[in-house]
């Protein structure tokens, strides 16, 4: 019965839910609400809400706005210092460019128990002796002179001995010439690399490769080869050979390798190096 008679009765049960919600709700915009018992306190404390958040905002703008005035302040007597400096360098670079030191005078170096002369005192002139006056020369005189100048200082033997001397020389010579001759020259090689290309991908690609070593020249060594593939199943022959530039040519090579018509395209140089 009670029951019955509480559902047709308006009560607000969840009530309780909606004022804890309001309450949260406050408490996040403006902070934890007091209690009745503590309202005078809070009163005396009102800057706790969002007046005193914007109060202590002021002040520490206020706070930066002097902190600024001050670097601004610092900032120009710094720029000022700077400039002092700036005017002060390009004059002393002005002072030390015009400034030249002026060369010392050389110092006369006088030796003890030496009396140096004044040189306003004049030159003294010095005469020199006469000559004394020329012989007469006499017909012995005369004749031991030319016996003089038949005498043969170096001596007749000298000239002997440069021609034997020459011919020394004329024989190292010619045996130097002969033994240069006979040294073998230094031999020209090239390092070829030679694409083979078949007619199609049926082509017998070992018989082809056998009938291109079976070229044998004066001056040609065949080296290694192998198979690259080209596509649509057909591959082409790349094989290596040395060369001696005197004896063999690129156009002799590739006139004989095409010879082989049934297993041969064509032929290409891939790479040419000389050794």
């Amino acid at each position: 019965m009670a029951a019955d008679f509480l559902m047709h009765e308006k009560i607000w049960f969840d009530k309780f839910k909606y004022d804890d919600a309001e309450k949260r709700y406050y408490e996040q915009m403006n902070g934890p609400v007091a209690s009745p018992s503590c309202q005078q306190s809070a009163s005396t404390t009102s800057s706790a809400g969002p007046g005193g958040d914007q109060n202590e905002l002021i002040a520490r703008i206020a706070n930066l706005e002097v902190e600024n005035q001050n670097l601004h302040s610092v900032v120009a007597d710094l720029q000022l210092a700077i400039s002092k400096l700036e005017t002060r360098l390009n004059t002393l670079e002005k002072s030390s460019t015009s400034h030249h030191p002026s060369a010392t005078p050389p110092t006369q170096h006088v030796t003890p128990m030496k009396k140096v002369e004044s040189p306003a005192a004049p030159p003294k002139k010095v005469e020199l002796p006469s000559a004394p006056p020329a012989k007469k020369v006499g017909p012995s005189e005369a004749d031991d002179e030319d016996e003089d100048d038949d005498i043969d200082l170096f001596g007749s033997g000298d000239e002997e001995e440069d021609q034997e001397a020459a011919k020394v020389r004329e024989e190292r010579l010619r045996q130097y010439a002969e033994k240069k001759s006979k040294k073998p020259g230094l031999i020209a090689k090239s390092s070829i690399l030679l694409d083979v290309k078949p007619w199609d991908d049926e082509t017998d690609m070992a018989m082809m490769e056998e009938c291109v070593r079976s070229i044998q020249m004066d001056g040609l060594v065949w080296g290694a080869s192998k198979l690259v593939p080209v596509g649509y199943g057909i591959k082409k022959l790349q094989i290596q050979c040395v060369v001696e530039d005197d004896k063999v040519g690129t156009d002799i090579l590739e006139e004989e390798i095409t010879k082989f018509e049934d297993y041969v395209q064509s032929v290409d140089i891939a790479a040419f190096n000389k050794i």
